[in-house]
């Protein structure tokens, strides 16, 4: 945390910046955010804001006036923290963009999910080794309910962000749980651009999940639409180190039709590519019913990358059961990890193919075979 500042402190440190380095500190004011003037307006003036609650509620007092002011104070405040050698290389200790740690758990983690493992690095990486990039990211997971869009989420959360999903950095919005009454639309449009705008505001790079994004309303999504397009920036606050996931049940059906019918030639699971589903899958998406495929996020084409998660087949359930028995620090055999798997349920039934379930129900599972 940024320290208090007492009666001497400033002086202090004003003392221990050169004056080259206070002038080069000056051209770069425009590019750091109000995290830590955020801080010392809540905890030393007592400003009326709740710095750390989580909720995407949260309601902060008007700065529109000020957001200059604030950009501009707030990084000559930073710089000179950085001087005392108190900084990170990323420029924010909260981001740690560990596209190292990132692949590893794609690779290792995630199981029978290639078109994922290889669609995110290589969008999630792309992008934070461009400084200029001319918009956020806009991802979009695709696929049943247990095939990984959330684990994934919470994979890049944990290596983009020192505190992972609990990051002040990173926003998890749950559409049926916090937008669940239609004719609150208007409120939840100013909660929700504001909660987006607070934390671009307080972080140099941020991550927002929006779960079951198929269930919002689409005027919710056109409200923040403009922060998710190419923009420099929006009311005077730049957007373009956003990410942006989107995690939606649409084409779930479709992808297990497509992985059915290269079961059934004989052709290889990992045969499946992108080609042949991202298309069908943006159509599918426009297609369907609820806001998410009304928005104009989908007719502006503002979506990065449609990411395709496909059913799980009963060796990948076995994996899943493994690796949660070892998250227990419990050694398996393979006829416990056959009797877990056996009582997931699958489609088709008697192929036992695909399971309905995912690796979703695992931990349950396992607690029961555990309570034997």
């Amino acid at each position: 945390m940024f320290p208090r500042f007492g009666s001497t402190f400033l002086p202090l440190l004003l003392l221990a910046v050169p004056a080259h380095a206070y002038f080069s500190q000056l051209d770069a004011l425009s590019n750091t955010t109000s995290y830590y003037f955020n801080y010392i307006y809540c905890n030393i003036w007592e400003g009326e804001c709740q710095p750390h609650q989580d909720d995407a509620t949260q309601q902060v007092p008007t700065r529109d006036p000020w957001t200059g002011f604030l950009q501009d104070s707030t990084n000559l405040l930073y710089r000179w923290y950085c001087n005392l050698g108190q900084c990170c290389e990323t420029g924010d200790c909260r981001v740690t963009n560990n596209i190292t740690g990132l692949a590893h758990d794609l690779q290792i983690k995630l199981h029978g999910q290639h078109l994922a493992q290889s669609v995110v690095l290589k969008a999630i990486q792309g992008f934070i080794n461009n400084p200029e990039s001319n918009k956020p990211l806009t991802l979009s997971f695709h696929g049943w309910s247990g095939t990984g869009k959330n684990f994934v989420s919470r994979m890049i959360a944990d290596n983009l962000y020192r505190d992972g999903v609990k990051s002040e950095c990173v926003r998890l919005f749950i559409a049926p749980f916090h937008f669940h009454h239609a004719r609150m639309v208007d409120t939840y449009k100013a909660q929700l651009r504001e909660a987006i705008r607070d934390t671009v505001l307080r972080c140099s790079q941020t991550l927002f999940i929006i779960d079951e994004a198929e269930k919002l309303h689409p005027g919710l999504i056109d409200a923040i639409k403009p922060y998710m397009a190419h923009y420099d920036n929006v009311d005077g606050v730049n957007y373009r180190k956003a990410i942006f996931l989107f995690l939606s049940n649409i084409g779930g059906a479709m992808i297990n039709d497509v992985a059915l019918d290269f079961w059934h030639s004989g052709q290889n699971r990992e045969d499946i590519g992108m080609e042949d589903l991202e298309h069908r899958l943006r159509a599918e998406t426009m297609e369907a019913q609820g806001g998410f495929s009304q928005s104009e996020l989908m007719s502006g084409h503002l979506i990065d990358f449609f990411v395709p998660f496909l059913p799980l087949e009963y060796r990948h359930v076995k994996l899943c059961a493994k690796d949660a028995f070892a998250a227990r620090g419990l050694e398996t055999q393979e006829a416990t990890l056959d009797e877990v798997a056996k009582a997931m349920l699958y489609i088709p039934k008697e192929e036992r193919l695909f399971s309905a379930q995912g690796c979703k129900s695992i931990p349950q599972r396992i607690n029961f075979f555990l309570a034997k």
